[in-house]
């Protein structure tokens, strides 16, 4: 008696089956590398890190569409970037993205989609602006949601495409002065692992920015030093590192996120102790 396994033969008539999920070693993504031709939506893009992707992205032959509230800012990156084109938009309008996103599917697929817009005032739980808060959830959370619904079913049609999400270091632990942006960057990373669960094995790419100190306008807001701050060229650049390595995760300067990665494993009693004598707070 043979003691081989029996085969199975698929009908020709039968369902496609899934692509597999990426194993545990290698790429977690498809690596993003020859940028010609590539259609990328970047949402938040009329400064800081936003635009400098929009830039770097652009001279490596990608056709780049820019949106943000800003139009003038978008404008004046249209013009010096031929090719490019501007899709002025406000992020917590959910029927607004849903236009932008049919119109820009019209012209074809999107490959990538960036969402990296942000709003940031430094608060404390001692004078809670509830309004604030809000603005924080509406345009660092639901913004992404906004995207994302718009997107995703034609993302999901084609099997093909990634999407990207702009969170933070100030999203892993909470930190002074940031009762109103760490959690909405918190909401914003849980997002991402959730869908690289779900739409990995069905051949998307899916990625998360956590971000150190870049000196945009944010940041300028910070009344302290800021450790190992970097230029939002340089920030650019290591995105375009990490997606072509494929990685889940891109993060920078290294310098400074692996320790914000080891604050991650303190428990709560040195934790706290740490971050008040780090801060002064």
């Amino acid at each position: 008696m043979s003691t081989r396994p029996a085969t199975v033969e698929r009908r020709a008539d039968a369902p496609a089956l899934p692509p597999r999920a990426p194993g545990l070693f290698g790429p977690m993504n498809p690596p993003l590398t020859d940028w010609r031709g590539q259609r990328v939506w970047l949402v938040g893009a009329s400064s800081g890190i936003g635009a400098a992707i929009a830039h770097a992205l652009h001279a490596r032959g990608a056709q780049v569409l820019v949106s943000a509230r800003g139009a003038v800012a978008l404008d004046a990156f249209v013009q010096a970037h031929p090719g490019a084109q501007a899709w002025p938009l406000d992020v917590t309008d959910a029927e607004a993205v849903a236009r932008a996103a049919r119109a820009i599917l019209a012209q074809g697929p999107v490959d990538l989609v960036l969402y990296c817009a942000g709003h940031y005032r430094g608060m404390r739980a001692t004078a809670l602006d509830l309004a604030e808060l809000r603005r924080h959830l509406a345009i660092n959370y639901e913004g992404a949601l906004n995207v994302v619904h718009a997107l995703l079913p034609a993302l999901l049609a084609r099997g093909r495409g990634h999407i990207s999400l702009v969170s933070s270091v100030a999203g892993f632990r909470g930190l002074p002065k940031s009762v109103a942006y760490g959690p909405t960057k918190a909401a914003l990373t849980h997002l991402a692992e959730n869908l690289y669960l779900d739409l990995a094995p069905q051949g998307l790419g899916v990625s998360v920015v956590h971000p150190g100190f870049v000196q945009t306008p944010l940041t300028a807001q910070n009344d302290f030093e800021m450790p190992a701050l970097i230029t939002p060229e340089q920030a650019a650049q290591a995105m375009l590192d990490d997606w072509a390595r494929g990685r889940f995760e891109i993060h920078f300067p290294k310098r400074f996120t692996h320790w914000m990665k080891l604050l991650r494993l303190l428990p709560y009693r040195p934790f706290f102790a740490v971050v008040r004598r780090a801060t002064g707070l």
